[in-house]
């Protein structure tokens, strides 16, 4: 792999935060560098094997944010 090449450019890639420019540049990398392809798959692989999770709060805890927010409200007069 190529120094000028950043092994976090390729993490950019795999989750799509890349820019235009950047895209084509790993693109074009992968495609005329197979020790660089040989890594992008060890990571991607890696990233596919991470689990998927997803976050949400509780119905209490978003009561309480609610509650809390109309209890500091300003009152304009």
């Amino acid at each position: 792999m190529k120094q000028t090449f950043t092994k976090n450019l390729l993490i950019k890639y795999i989750y799509n935060e890349t820019t235009a420019a950047e895209k084509l540049l790993v693109e074009e990398k992968l495609n005329s560098d197979y020790e660089l392809y040989e890594y992008y798959c060890e990571l991607y692989d890696s990233y596919k094997a991470l689990p998927k999770v997803t976050f949400s709060p509780s119905q209490e805890t978003i009561s309480n944010i609610l509650s809390y927010s109309r209890s500091t409200q300003f009152v304009l007069r």
